[in-house]
């Protein structure tokens, strides 16, 4: 297309939105040449925002676009020239809305596949067509301006927005919305994206735009994936292995790189907000219109379908159909054939902090790439074997081997800001007593807990989730010492450090041991499923899950178990930990009775929970264990877990013999675990020089799958 035809298609458009052809032209060549592409099958709109003019900037944004970017490219098919991305200053109100409509608006067409993402702050603000309501908001970099006279906000209205989704010519259209819309009542955790209310007039050129659309023919459904399903709660964006991003496209993109997305929606949103949890926020993602009461059953079918990313025929790159998912993508290759850039999205966010050198991961073609370096989620690697690098390619699909992870693994704790710098000076030297545990300030490196003041009563300090939880039984006395806060607190750190541990070993997506796991209440008629896990790569054939809900309910008294399937042709051991609704550690215990039952003295024992070929387990076995809220983790291995169970049996556990008991040894039995999972691996030999100071974990020999659920 030439630029003259170009600038004169979009011309009504900018008119529309009152800007200028010269505002236009200063966009650049680069983002014109990238407009004026062919039509194709997938089309993408990528927002990211971190700098806004007199507001707090945001950190991840940026990085959130460039998930999403390699996400849509390595593993969906997507071509680089029709996926358009609009950053910082570019993200105008007019340039977003202008790309909407001709980007999207004027090249898809029906079956084709189109998503529009938008990471940055949102707000409310108050209509005079309706002065009585706020409405949702997202906010352009250009989104306040300031006349004479009044304040004006340039915000895009979410109505606005879904309106110019439900325009396309498509029914295969999927956004994602990594923003709130309420501001959240604390500062102290992880930076929020929203901003407050704002009582200013809204552009009368996004009113003018809202009442034409409202004059369009609707023939999309869209899917709309929101970061946050409650009104108040707030979309959060965290600091990694040294990076920011949007938790919630993060981990939505990560689940993404592991898992075919054949499972509806809410199965997908019940993974990601499993992730977000154990990133330190409990936000609930959701599906924008599945919240609404006055969903026909029809439509609302149609949500609990597969998200539109894949598109009829589409091939994913690198892999035959037959295998699924990945770790991420060969993005470069160095001129010596041997050495290749890596992408390394799809590993579990809280893995890929430790993910160690010579880590080894597979190609299609069977070659195993060893890890030699890794910042943030690139890393470079080397082709285990010469002759293999021939058959090296850019776009290619690594699936993970073996994860090497370090031993000596610390607790950080981030103080936060608020503390004065002698308490920060007390709280560091209470803290450093504690073995395993570091701190470093708050915002500046990625931290598992904050320890700061409680905003009721300042006087008293207490632990914190990333979120800015108050996380129970960790609260000083009023006008205790800081420093005597920090050491009673070593009890706590040492169970979080333990749960730290035990899930670094979450491989549900790479495992290669074929496993399904149900989580069952108990009921007299059947039991009812409440989740499924399955490590869907062990398996030949994809069987999709349609059991899940985002955080599953459970009544209160319910009594639950787990069915386990074990599909593999070798017996299967497993070990079950967790952690209680106050962050307190439980267990699985499998009694086995004394030789001499009549001895007092004698302590029961426990034995190995070991699963046949082909044969289906439920435990507990009687009567189920009582529910409350509690993320648990479900270990496998195709070696006995003898360290833990030494480890379970020298803690001074109940003697009422109870299936899941609290877990006083945490830390202990965390650390025999990893041990018994390294012993397990069959690569540990031709590794010596990593194992001293490493442990070595081979997909082919342990599975690790994660459960959440509350009980109301």
């Amino acid at each position: 297309m030439k630029r003259r035809t170009f600038l004169q298609r979009i011309g009504s458009i900018l008119a529309v939105l009152g800007i200028t052809e010269a505002e236009w032209l200063s966009l650049g060549n680069r983002y014109y040449q990238a407009l004026a592409q062919p039509s194709s099958r997938k089309l993408a709109l990528l927002i990211g925002i971190n700098q806004y003019p007199k507001i707090p900037a945001l950190s991840g944004c940026l990085t959130d676009v460039e998930l999403q970017r390699e996400l849509l490219i390595h593993r969906f098919g997507f071509q680089g020239s029709d996926i358009l991305t609009l950053t910082e200053e570019e993200a105008s109100r007019e340039f977003i809305e202008a790309a909407f409509l001709d980007h999207l608006g004027k090249q898809a067409k029906p079956g084709d596949v189109v998503v529009f993402h938008f990471s940055g702050y949102g707000s409310r603000v108050k209509l005079e067509t309706s002065p009585e309501a706020m409405q949702n908001a997202l906010v352009p970099a250009n989104g306040s301006t300031n006349t004479q006279n009044e304040k004006i906000v340039n915000y895009i209205l979410e109505e606005t927005l879904l309106l110019l989704l439900r325009s396309l010519p498509t029914d295969r259209v999927t956004a994602v919305l990594d923003t709130s819309y309420y501001a959240a009542s604390t500062v102290l955790g992880l930076k929020s994206r929203a901003l407050q209310e704002s009582v200013a007039k809204l552009a009368t050129e996004e009113l003018d735009f809202l009442k034409q659309l409202k004059t369009q023919k609707l023939s999309s459904t869209p899917i709309v994936l929101a970061a946050t399903s409650e009104p108040k709660q707030s979309a959060r964006e965290g600091l990694f292995s040294g990076f920011s991003a949007g938790l919630f496209t993060y981990a939505l993109t990560q689940y993404l790189w592991e898992f075919t997305p054949a499972t509806t929606i809410q199965v997908a949103l019940s993974h990601v907000e499993n992730s977000l949890f154990k990133l330190g926020s409990k936000q609930q993602p959701g599906n924008l219109e599945n919240l609404s009461p006055n969903l026909s059953p029809k439509r609302r079918e149609a949500l609990n379908s597969p998200p539109s990313l894949v598109g009829k025929g589409a091939r994913r790159l690198g892999l035959p159909d037959s295998i699924i998912g990945a770790e991420g993508a060969v993005t470069a290759i160095e001129e010596d054939g041997k050495t290749v850039h890596l992408w390394l999205a799809g590993l579990p966010p809280q893995v890929l902090l430790y993910y160690g050198v010579n880590s080894r991961l597979t190609l299609a073609t069977t070659e195993q790439l060893v890890l030699r370096s890794r910042t943030g989620l690139t890393a470079k690697a080397q082709i285990s074997k010469i002759e293999g690098a021939n058959s090296l390619q850019v776009g290619q699909l690594v699936q993970e081997a073996v994860r090497v992870l370090p031993r000596n693994i610390n607790l950080t704790i981030a103080l936060d800001t608020g503390l004065e710098r002698i308490e920060r000076v007390d709280a560091t030297s209470a803290f450093a007593a504690s073995s395993h545990v570091s701190t470093v300030v708050a915002g500046e490196k990625s931290a598992d807990y904050i320890f700061g003041k409680l905003q009721e009563i300042p006087s008293r300090y207490g632990l914190f989730t990333l979120g800015g939880e108050l996380i129970p039984n960790t609260t000083g006395e009023v006008g205790e010492a800081v420093k005597l806060t920090a050491q009673k607190l070593a009890p706590k750190l040492s169970t979080l450090l333990a749960a730290k541990l035990w899930r670094l070993t979450e491989n549900q997506g790479s495992s290669r041991l074929p496993l399904k796991v149900t989580l069952e209440i108990i009921s007299k008629i059947s039991p009812r499923v409440v989740m499924q896990r399955e490590t869907v790569r062990a398996f030949k054939t994809e069987t999709p899950i349609k059991k899940s809900l985002p955080t599953p309910i459970v009544p209160i008294g319910s009594r639950m178990q787990y069915r386990v399937e074990n599909q593999s042709d070798r017996p299967v051991y497993l070990i079950l930990l967790g952690l209680k609704n106050n962050h307190t550690a439980v267990a699985f215990y499998s009694w086995e009775t004394p030789q001499e039952p009549n001895t007092e003295d004698t302590k029961p024992l426990l034995k190995e929970v070991v699963i046949a070929p082909g044969e289906t387990l439920t435990l507990p076995q009687t009567n189920g264990a009582p529910a409350f809220f509690c993320e648990q983790q479900l270990i496998f291995s195709t070696a006995p877990f003898g360290g833990t169970i030494a480890a379970l049996n020298t803690a001074k556990y109940s003697t009422e013999q109870q299936p899941i008991n609290p877990l006083l040894n945490s830390l202990d039995v965390a650390q025999a675990l990893l041990q018994d999972l390294h012993n397990a691996s069959i690569l540990k030999t031709e590794m010596n020089g990593t194992a001293a100071d490493s442990y070595i974990l081979d997909v082919n020999n342990w599975a690790s799958l994660s459960f959440s659920f509350q009980v109301v």
